[in-house]
């Protein structure tokens, strides 16, 4: 549950419009001056520096991701290797591989000798299961603008022996959205004996909850989109994909079931009993036993090229003069319809304000996935940025744990070198541990008292900054609470309250993962007779424990 909040953002998606963009070269990129609109830039090599980052989040982030290569207290690492991709306002400024790609001889972790390794490459091929998501979704959505079918369509309308043991009424937003009712898998692979007894299984499916009353993230609704795509286009996914995707973004390396050819530069995934170490071939058995094409798995891709799917989504649907998708269609795919599944957002295909891997770059409007194998992507559109983290962290055992704190790490990387600046002078922020900001003792005068400050507040839902005022400077009462996330805008805020003799600010970290932060500025206290405090102007009129003074 989110914590009521005196600045919260809406859960609805803006309008979004197309603007020239103003590009961030030469200025400081800012986290507290989110952009409204769509982006209009061509993804190109950079630096931190050329787009104002804060180079140095972005490297202690990628320090961390080093680190997770490396053995822990396990025994092993989180992940055999990673690409890890930053970019903001149209220019990657970091594309970092560390690690191998091939890193061990058999399923307990048998590492090989290192000459027989395969080292991680910025080009590095990865199976990015579940972002293929992404891809079927976009199909789908082009389906759409041709006109072949309407969100509210019963997917039976279109897909007749899909309307079986209580499917008839699901539609086809209901697949894009997880909120069909589906179970969320099946072992087909296992379970039947070639592909038209999967397929079929899939149509013969029961739900397990009434269409639209529940979310449960289902493989078998990117299934039955791509089978419906299909039936739309006449031909198959693959073709789909590269005919309206891959091949107008220029994505040479992105696509199903690689060329041998290629091998060499794919990261290997799980030693699996029957398969062996599998490498090239798609590591979700159930789309392997589709034959490597599937709604919900299959695509392989590099950092990069994944990243230029992103730059297009932030650009309203095109690159470099390429359109893939209409403006209309991305807002569409990137407006939360499950507002009545509180922690489940989601667009059409696209996953929305995660903060489990998106960190502190989440928002209402941050959309993106996940991939099983170990890949992410983030896109966010207020401060049009990308994170990519490609990892095969299945390599040698899908077993070894989760690699969800690696994910946020790279996002509140990437959110910290984006700047909130100081609304005037001296801004306050508190440490990760807690603390306080208190005033110094005020003048007792008859009557009320007037407390106004600045406030930055993006905080994970469980924190919050408690307002308070004392009379006696032990007893203290609330005067406010600062909570919320996803607005990134400083507010004024104004206190009317009783006559105190202190006021402070005191920090309360939650179970959370953390957000950006929050800050407080320009504290001003009057009363009727006039000004007994502005802190901008008394250098001792603040005293900080556990909070610091900041400067962005």
């Amino acid at each position: 549950m989110r914590v009521p909040a005196l600045l919260i953002a809406t859960t609805l998606l803006a309008p979004l419009v197309a603007v020239t963009p103003a590009h961030a070269h030469g200025r400081e990129a800012r986290f507290d001056q989110p952009h409204a609109g769509w982006s209009n830039d061509l993804l190109e090599p950079g630096t931190p520096e050329r787009v104002g980052l804060d180079p140095a989040p972005l490297d202690e982030a990628l320090a961390r991701v080093a680190r997770y290569t490396e053995p822990d207290a396990s025994g092993h690492p989180l992940f055999a290797g990673a690409v890890t991709l930053y970019a903001h306002e149209g220019t990657v400024v970091t594309e970092r591989p560390v690690g191998w790609a091939v890193r061990y001889a058999d399923a307990s972790g048998t590492e090989l000798p290192e000459d027989q390794r395969v080292p991680m490459t910025r080009d590095t091929i990865f199976d990015v299961a579940s972002i293929s998501k992404l891809f079927t979704s976009i199909v789908v959505m082009r389906q759409h603008e041709q006109g072949k079918f309407e969100l509210d369509d019963p997917v039976a309308r279109h897909l007749p022996e899909f309307g079986v043991n209580g499917k008839e009424g699901i539609t086809v937003r209901q697949l894009l959205t997880h909120t069909s009712g589906l179970v969320a898998w099946l072992p087909l692979w296992s379970q039947y004996p070639d592909v038209p007894s999967r397929v079929k299984a899939v149509m013969d499916t029961r739900p397990v909850n009434p269409p639209g009353t529940a979310y449960v993230y289902s493989d078998l609704n990117l299934i039955t989109l791509g089978l419906l795509a299909e039936r739309w286009s006449g031909r198959k996914l693959d073709e789909l994909v590269r005919r309206d995707i891959t091949a107008p973004l220029g994505l040479v390396d992105t696509g199903y079931n690689p060329p041998a050819s290629k091998l060499d530069r794919i990261a290997a995934t799980e030693y699996q009993a029957g398969r062996g170490l599998v490498r090239g071939v798609v590591h979700d058995e159930n789309a392997w036993s589709l034959g490597g094409v599937a709604g919900h798995a299959g695509v392989f891709s590099t950092a990069r090229e994944l990243a230029v799917l992103g730059q297009a989504i932030l650009n309203g649907g095109h690159h470099a003069g390429r359109r893939v998708l209409r403006p209309e269609t991305v807002e569409l795919m990137l407006t939360d319809f499950n507002q009545g599944f509180p922690g489940n957002s989601h667009g059409l295909g696209f996953e929305l304000d995660q903060r489990w891997y998106m960190g502190a770059l989440t928002s209402p409007r941050t959309a993106g996935h996940t991939g099983f194998t170990g890949t992410t992507l983030v896109l966010d559109p207020l401060s049009r940025s990308i994170a990519v983290l490609m990892t095969n962290r299945v390599h040698p055992t899908r077993d070894w744990g989760s690699i969800n704190p690696a994910r946020r790490v790279v996002a509140d990387g990437l959110a910290r070198a984006l700047a909130v600046k100081p609304r005037h002078g001296t801004a306050w922020t508190p440490e990760t541990g807690g603390g306080t900001l208190t005033t110094r003792d005020l003048a007792r005068r008859a009557g009320g008292q007037v407390l106004s400050f600045s406030a930055f507040v993006d905080l994970d839902p469980g924190d919050r900054v408690v307002v308070e005022a004392t009379n006696d400077g032990t007893s203290w009462r609330d005067v406010r609470v600062l909570a919320g996330y996803g607005q990134r805008r400083w507010e004024r805020v104004e206190v009317v309250t009783e006559a105190a003799l202190r006021y402070r600010w005191r920090y309360e970290r939650g179970t959370g993962y953390g957000g950006r932060g929050v800050y407080v500025d320009t504290v001003r206290i009057t009363d009727h007779h006039g000004v007994l405090l502005d802190a901008e102007r008394e250098a001792d009129g603040l005293h900080a424990t556990g909070w610091r003074v900041a400067d962005r």
